[in-house]
């Protein structure tokens, strides 16, 4: 199955991204920035997130970008494009005043594909403290602000395969008005996903491979009321159904009688 994995750098809008990117009926996953996996043919590109951190700082978060540039499309946003120009030599420095609301791209192109089908000088939304000074060799600049020298750019260099993208402004969000049609650019048009998942597809394959890896043992499985495990419990239960055994555990944190509500048992029961 294609996807997009997006590396967290610990963004606020990380969750954001994969929202927008799965509204294009693309499936994508977010997994840590440490944890980057082997570039498998069915990962068709990687979106590089914010992040609170400054690339300036000694504790800054890191990965070896050339495990990736080069191997499939990349985007990197706001803290993501920052990391690209400081890994290939740029200059990034802290700005005199953190930029924070909306700006005007200020494009230096328009034929460039991630612009395509997009307005010229478009609203974009801003969230940073540190500003790209100058790009290193072999990217060009696509696009400033009135505030900022660059907002876009990308890689020109032949010894990146896969073309690579950078962009202060964060396209996720609601501010950022064509910020959809910038991140459907990158994931259909550069790197060629056909948009035809569903979240329908994901179940499905999610209980076909539970079936093949649990086979016939039984599963005990914790469930604490809340979204994420009683949808985990849900699928185990399409896939397994009686060989699953849920407990319920109230832990004195919920709602007046949620358990009720949610088709539990006490807390001492067991359901399956």
């Amino acid at each position: 199955m294609e996807k997009i994995l997006i590396l967290d750098f610990g963004s606020q809008y990380t969750q954001l991204i994969a929202r927008r990117v799965r509204e294009m009926n693309v499936y994508c996953e977010i997994i840590p920035f440490n944890k980057v996996p082997p570039m498998h043919p069915d990962i068709k590109g990687v979106i590089l997130s914010g992040s609170p951190f400054s690339v300036k700082q000694p504790d800054a978060l890191r990965l070896d970008l050339d495990l990736l540039v080069g191997k499939v499309p990349l985007l990197g946003i706001c803290y993501g494009a920052q990391l690209l120009a400081d890994h290939y030599g740029g200059e990034v420095a802290r700005s005199e005043k953190r930029e924070y609301g909306k700006a005007t791209l200020l494009q230096k192109t328009n034929t460039d594909p991630f612009f395509a089908e997009a307005s010229v000088n478009s609203q974009v939304w801003m969230s940073h403290g540190d500003s790209i000074l100058r790009l290193p060799d072999g990217f060009e600049l696509l696009a400033s602000t009135e505030s900022i020298p660059i907002a876009a750019f990308r890689a020109t260099d032949d010894r990146f395969a896969a073309p690579v993208y950078g962009i202060q402004f964060h396209p996720e969000v609601y501010h950022t008005l064509e910020g959809f049609q910038f991140l459907k650019n990158f994931v259909l048009d550069i790197c060629k996903c056909s948009g035809d998942w569903t979240p329908a597809h994901f179940v499905e394959e999610t209980i076909q491979e539970l079936r093949r890896q649990i086979g016939s043992e039984k599963v005990i499985m914790a469930l604490s009321g809340g979204v994420d495990s009683t949808v985990a419990a849900m699928l185990l239960h399409r896939a397994i159904g009686e060989q699953l055994f849920c407990f319920f555990v109230d832990n004195g944190l919920l709602r007046k009688k949620i358990y009720r509500c949610a088709g539990f048992l006490p807390a001492h029961g067991i359901e399956h």
